[in-house]
């Protein structure tokens, strides 16, 4: 029997609820998390008023101080904030689709951290070294980023598909081949900042202006284009792969190489594309931290971003959108953790939730069962 054509509110009921269906095994083990860490505040620093402060002080440090506003304070309490989060959801978000690319055509890139670091070095090398005018030189650092980290994230490709080398070994080794070679040797070697005098500063020479990313709120704010940057990548990554055919053989290869290659894929040249994009995606988020915030290649890179990328991926579930939504929730609570120092709690907490995340991200097949339970492919029954 032919079903009855949904009504346009039926529709949307269905859309709506299939979108829940979706999100339900990312949404439910970041709320569970915050439970759960909401508990273990309350439990170790003096009761539930003092878990709700600090989690309100998070908050706060994270979307903007909205009490102080409404008490007459400019508006810099709410754009500080923002440019905090913003800058480290950016990171987040490039490096968590950097992961998320390659996992499409099934493979496991854990290499994003070497990647952003050679993608940073190029970035800092051609901000400070090369002349030109704003309109070009903020994009040339950016193409010499990407270009650097694809091609660091070409060798794990190449040895991937010429000698079945598993992928994972591959980057891991890598990333620390880059901090070998750049925060060991160059940056503080043969790359370092000259002042007067012979002494040195640690990092490489400060980039031009004309390379710095346009700040978007003016100096109030490190809010910078690095999260519009951020945002279109993902929105691109996602209609790649919903809407074209090289999307779809991305889609194909990572699901089963050997129907894909019966369907006339080619499933090595979609392979190396995917990584070469993953890597590419991974040296712009390089780019970010040096032309936003640091404006040059500093003594170290400090978090370590690039392996925060896996877990953004893991809990976005590989999609591109998700991966952006969940980067966007994290960055604002690394953001606003420095704030609940001020009730005890370490800076770093933010990340305690981002890990009990990642871990109940394992447990899908509980999420899914109670999907089905709660949320019904079809109205009316399981």
């Amino acid at each position: 029997m032919l079903e009855a054509t949904p009504t346009p509110p039926g529709r949307l009921r269905r859309a709506a609820r299939e979108l829940a269906r979706a999100a339900l095994p990312s949404v439910a083990p970041i709320l569970t998390s915050l439970l759960v860490c909401f508990v273990a505040v309350a439990a170790l620093r003096g009761g539930v008023a003092v878990a709700v402060d600090a989690f309100l002080a998070m908050t706060w440090g994270a979307i903007g101080d909205v009490p102080r506003l409404l008490e007459g304070a400019s508006v810099a309490v709410l754009l500080r904030p923002w440019g905090e989060s913003a800058t480290k959801a950016a990171l987040l978000t490039l490096t968590g689709l950097s992961v998320a690319a390659a996992f499409r055509v099934g493979l496991f890139n854990i290499g994003a951290q070497g990647q952003l670091m050679v993608g940073a070095l190029a970035a800092a090398v051609v901000g400070a070294a090369v002349e030109l005018p704003a309109a070009l030189h903020g994009p040339a650092c950016l193409l010499a980023a990407a270009l650097a980290g694809g091609l660091y994230a070409l060798g794990p490709a190449l040895l991937k598909l010429s000698r079945g080398v598993h992928e994972v070994i591959s980057t891991i080794m890598l990333n620390w081949v880059a901090v070998a070679l750049i925060e060991n040797w160059l940056v503080p070697g043969p790359l370092r900042a000259q002042v007067g005098g012979g002494n040195s500063v640690a990092g490489t020479a400060q980039i031009h202006e004309t390379a710095e990313l346009p700040r978007l709120v003016g100096e109030v704010s490190r809010l910078n284009a690095g999260i519009l940057l951020a945002a279109g990548a993902a929105v691109v990554l996602w209609l790649w792969l919903a809407r074209f055919v090289g999307g779809y053989e991305w889609r194909a290869a990572g699901l089963g190489p050997e129907a894909a290659r019966a369907a006339g894929i080619d499933v090595r040249r979609t392979v190396l594309r995917a990584m070469l994009t993953s890597g590419a995606l991974a040296g712009l988020a390089g780019a970010v931290l040096v032309l936003g915030t640091e404006q040059r290649y500093p003594a170290t890179l400090g978090a370590p971003y690039g392996f925060d990328g896996i877990a953004m991926a893991l809990i976005g579930q590989g999609h591109p959108l998700g991966v952006l939504a969940t980067s966007t929730l994290f960055g604002g609570l690394r953001a606003g953790g420095t704030r609940m120092q001020l009730f005890g709690v370490h800076k770093s907490f933010p990340e305690l939730i981002q890990g009990l995340a990642l871990l109940l991200v394992a447990a899908r097949l509980v999420w899914t069962k109670l999907a089905d339970r709660w949320l019904p492919a079809r109205e009316g029954g399981p």
